[in-house]
């Protein structure tokens, strides 16, 4: 079914004084939000052929669950004409398409379930471009799916943080610490703000991000070091790691001083963490920039798995199987992720999870 609503953002009521959990994100899922970067933007300009993978994310998403994509105005017809019938289409007013950094957080009210909406203060990655319509989109999708939000006072991305839905997060220095993002906090100020908006019991601290997420390596594109290219929880305990074997390779030193402070960190109920390491594709250098493609940028849906591939075969065969075997009670979709990473991202980038609340789970 293709709706559409707009193109004016309402605005709804602000929670504030509750206690709210995100849920882990392999749990049932409502729906996946995405956004397409709009006709005006410079992914539209430079590189349609990122915009086609955004569409080919939407509909392997879709084969598994719903999704709502907000688009331009200008864009419904071909986006209608491309997408799958359960994917709903909402116009918007966007700047970019990285929804799950400018979109919100949903998270449950620990007294009935229900849904809210974290809308952290969005400025497009330390103010590295325009953002003026992305950051009002946070409180667009909290409107659109009916829920409270919670205004954060933290500028932050969904790309920035990682649970295992029982109080543990996972984060780096250098996005919630970076001066264009939070200046002056510490990390007791960021620790206060994940426990009061996604209600985090224990955050771990990773030092950095991959080079290539580094602005100093992409001007203009990276995220500072979002913890979505690094490492992700699989279940509670588990968590799933970017692999650098070669000693040469700048993330190399990268990933062994991360790994190393995941296996000294204890999450929320005191465990130590088992690591499983997903080894990254062969190197990919675009204009003579290292893209630093990482299989841990993945997504979960409703009884699958959405993951980003490189055309490395034996790589992308190998990070299936490992991801297969994990979840083996799973679906595992391939998409072929190289022009959204050439933008700064992969699938888990480019969507936010609906979890369904708590009184309808199943």
């Amino acid at each position: 079914m293709h709706r559409v609503y707009g193109p004016a953002l309402p605005s709804g009521p602000t929670l504030a004084g509750m206690t709210h959990l995100m849920p882990a994100e392999w749990e049932r899922h409502t729906r996946t939000w995405m956004a397409l970067p709009p006709p005006r933007g410079f992914i539209a300009r430079d590189d349609p052929e990122a915009r086609e993978a955004w569409i080919a994310t939407a509909n392997a998403v879709a084969s598994f669950e719903p999704v709502t994509l907000l688009v331009d105005p200008a864009d419904e017809g071909w986006v209608r004409e491309q997408t799958s019938e359960t994917v709903t289409v909402v116009h918007a007013d966007l700047d970019d398409g990285w929804l799950r950094d400018s979109g919100p957080t949903f998270v449950r009210d620990d007294r009935d379930g229900s849904l809210a909406a974290v809308t952290w203060r969005f400025n497009a990655w330390g103010a590295i471009q325009d953002y003026g319509r992305d950051a009002r989109i946070g409180r667009a999708v909290a409107d659109l799916a009916s829920v409270p939000a919670v205004e954060s006072l933290m500028v932050n991305e969904g790309g920035g943080i990682c649970v295992d839905g029982e109080g543990t997060v996972i984060v780096t220095e250098t996005v919630q610490l970076h001066d264009r993002r939070n200046p002056g906090w510490a990390k007791s100020d960021v620790e206060a703000e994940l426990a009061r908006t996604i209600g985090a019991k224990t955050v771990i601290w990773l030092e950095r991000g991959l080079m290539g997420d580094m602005q100093q390596y992409r001007p203009g594109l990276g995220t500072n070091g979002h913890v979505d290219v690094l490492a992700a929880f699989v279940r509670p305990g588990v968590v799933v790691v970017h692999g650098q074997p070669d000693p040469a390779h700048h993330d190399h030193a990268v990933m062994r001083e991360n790994v190393a402070r995941l296996r000294a960190a204890r999450d929320a109920q005191g465990r130590e963490l088992e690591i499983v390491t997903i080894d990254a594709p062969h190197d990919t250098v675009v204009d003579g920039v290292s893209i630093d493609h990482s299989y841990i940028n993945f997504s979960f849906v409703n009884d699958g798995i959405v993951m980003s591939v490189y055309g490395d075969e034996p790589a992308d065969a190998n990070a299936a199987k490992i991801l297969a075997d994990l979840f083996p009670e799973r679906g595992v979709a391939r998409v072929n992720a190289e022009p959204i990473f050439r933008n700064g991202g992969g699938v888990h980038c480019i969507t936010q999870q609906e979890p369904v609340a708590a009184a309808a789970a199943p």
